[in-house]
C-alpha cells in the first residue's frame, strides 16, 4: 500500500493525554455496569458527545459480557428516550432538579430495563436505589424506589400510550414527514427502535461463508448474521475473508459495475469499507481522506484483508487534491448528517441539529464539483450520503458540472425496486428489508462524464 500521508498534528494527541480520568466505579459488577451506563448518558445527553468516544473509557474495567450489556442498555434508552421521558413524567409530581441530572438518568435506565429489556423488576428497583446512594443523592432514594416500583406496576400501560414519534426530535420528524409522508416517517421511527443485525461483505464465496458464519445471503449480496459473538472471534475475521459493512453501505460501490483493472478514487475513504470492496473487485484504489487518524484505521483494515497492494493512500483535502491523471471512476461518500445510520448510532437523534445539513451542503457541493474534474471522458462518479435528509441528496447534483445522471436499475441492487426512485437514484430507508432486519438509509446517484 502506497502511503502519501503527511505527519499528523500532535495537538489532538496532547488533548487526549490531558483528558480527565473518570471516577472510580462501584466495586460490585452489577452496580459498576449501571454506573457506566449513567456516565455514558451524561456524555451523550449532557455533554453532546458521540457514544463511541467515551464508551471504551467508561467500560474499560468491565467484563466483555457486562460491556455488551451496557451498550445495549444505553442504546435502548436513547432509542426510546422520548417515550421513556413521557412515562417518567406521568410518575413524577415535579421535574428532577438539574443538579440531580444523574438521578434522572438512573430512572431512564431503570425504565429501559423494566419496560423494554424485561429485566426482573426487583433487580432493576434494587440496583437503581443503590446506584442513587452511590451517586451521593441519598435524599432521592425514596423517590427512585417509588418511581421504579410504579414503572414495574403501571409502566407498560403508560408506555403503550406513548407515540413512537416522541423519540424523534420535532425538526427531524418534520423533514421526514415532508419527504416520506406520515406512514413513511412512522416506519422510519419504528425501525429505529430495534438493534440492527450484523452485516458482512465477503471477498469471495458468499454462500460458503454464510454457512460458516450462520448467516443468510441478502438479495444485495451482503451476509446478515443474527447470532451472538464478538466480531473479531468469528471465523474468517482474522484471516481477512470479510469485513463488517451495512447492506445499504455496500450498494454504492456496486453501482460502478466491473472495475477490474480500473483506477478508482475513493474520496472520504476512511475507515475503508468501500475501499475494500473496490480493491477486492480488482480495482486499483486511490483512497483519499483528510484525517490521518481515520486513515490509520484504513491501513489496518487493508492489511488485515490482504488488499494493501491494491490501495494507494492519500491524506489530503479532497476539494483541492487532484490525481496525477484523470481516472476511470470516483466514489464520493460525502460527509453528511448521517441520519441514515440512527439504527446503529441512536445518539444521533439527540446530537444532530436542524442547521447541520445546511452547513454540510456547501462541502458536499465542493466535493462533487471536484469529483467531476477527476474522471476521464465517459468516466463515472457515484455520489452517496448515509443521510435521510432530502437536501443532502438530489439537490446536490446541480454541482456536478459536466456530469449526467446514469440511472440505477433494480437488478443492479438485488432487484430491490423500492430502493430506486423514479429519477433513477438509489434511496434506501431503514424499513427496507424490514422482514429480515432493515438497512441503513442511503442516497446515491450515478453520474457519467459527458
Amino acid at each position: 500500500m502506497t502511503d502519501r500521508r503527511q505527519p499528523s498534528d500532535p495537538a489532538s494527541a496532547h488533548a487526549r493525554k490531558g483528558a480527565a480520568k473518570p471516577p472510580r466505579p462501584p466495586r460490585d459488577p452489577v452496580l459498576a455496569s449501571r454506573h457506566a451506563a449513567v456516565r455514558l448518558l451524561q456524555a451523550v445527553l449532557d455533554d453532546g458527545r458521540a457514544l463511541d468516544e467515551p464508551f471504551e473509557t467508561e467500560t474499560r474495567l468491565l467484563e466483555p459480557r457486562d460491556r455488551a450489556f451496557v451498550r445495549l442498555l444505553v442504546t435502548t434508552t436513547l432509542r426510546r428516550l422520548g417515550q421513556i421521558d413521557g412515562v417518567l413524567k406521568a410518575f413524577l409530581q415535579r421535574p428532577i432538579a438539574r443538579r440531580h441530572g444523574a438521578v434522572k438518568h438512573v430512572l431512564r435506565l431503570a425504565a429501559a430495563q423494566i419496560l423494554v429489556l424485561e429485566t426482573p423488576a426487583h433487580a432493576a428497583v434494587d440496583t437503581s436505589v443503590e446506584l442513587t446512594k452511590f451517586l451521593n443523592a441519598p435524599g432521592l432514594t425514596g423517590l427512585v424506589n417509588a418511581v421504579t416500583r410504579r414503572l414495574a406496576r403501571d409502566g407498560a400501560a403508560v408506555l403503550a400510550d406513548q407515540d413512537v414519534r416522541l423519540n424523534t426530535p420535532r425538526w427531524l420528524w418534520q423533514t421526514w414527514l415532508e419527504a416520506y409522508g406520515d406512514a413513511g416517517a412512522r416506519r422510519i421511527a419504528e425501525a429505529h427502535l430495534h438493534e440492527p443485525p450484523l452485516d458482512i461483505t465477503v471477498k469471495a464465496d458468499a454462500a460458503g461463508w454464510a454457512e460458516r458464519l450462520e448467516a443468510e445471503v441478502l438479495p444485495t449480496g451482503s451476509l446478515r448474521r443474527r447470532g451472538p459473538g464478538m466480531v473479531a472471534s468469528l471465523p474468517g475475521y482474522g484471516d481477512g475473508a470479510w469485513w463488517v459493512q451495512d447492506a445499504a453501505a455496500a450498494l454504492p460501490a456496486r453501482l460502478l459495475g466491473d472495475v477490474v483493472g480500473k483506477t478508482v478514487v475513493d474520496l472520504c475513504a476512511a475507515p475503508g469499507g468501500k475501499t475494500a470492496q473496490l480493491a477486492a473487485a480488482g480495482a486499483h484504489v486511490i483512497a483519499v481522506d483528510r484525517s490521518g487518524a481515520r486513515l490509520a484505521r484504513l491501513h489496518d483494515n487493508m492489511a488485515r484483508l490482504g488488499l494493501a497492494e491494491r490501495v494507494t493512500v492519500v491524506e489530503a483535502d479532497a476539494t483541492v487534491w487532484r490525481p496525477d491523471t484523470p481516472v476511470d471512476a470516483v466514489l464520493l461518500d460525502a460527509p453528511c448528517t448521517a441520519t441514515g445510520t440512527i439504527r446503529r448510532h441512536p445518539e444521533a437523534l439527540r446530537l444532530k441539529k436542524a442547521a447541520d445539513a445546511e452547513a454540510l451542503t456547501a462541502l458536499q457541493d465542493a466535493l462533487l464539483a471536484a469529483s467531476a474534474e477527476m474522471v476521464k471522458p465517459d468516466g463515472t462518479v457515484v455520489y452517496c450520503v448515509c443521510s435521510l435528509q432530502p437536501e443532502e441528496g438530489a439537490p446536490r447534483l446541480a454541482a456536478a458540472v459536466g456530469l449526467t445522471v446514469d440511472p440505477v436499475r433494480p437488478e443492479e441492487i438485488g432487484g430491490l425496486a423500492d430502493c430506486v426512485t423514479a429519477e433513477g437514484y438509489l434511496r434506501t430507508l431503514p424499513f427496507h428489508l424490514a422482514e429480515v432486519g432493515g438497512m441503513d438509509g442511503f442516497f446515491a446517484a450515478r453520474l457519467r462524464r459527458t
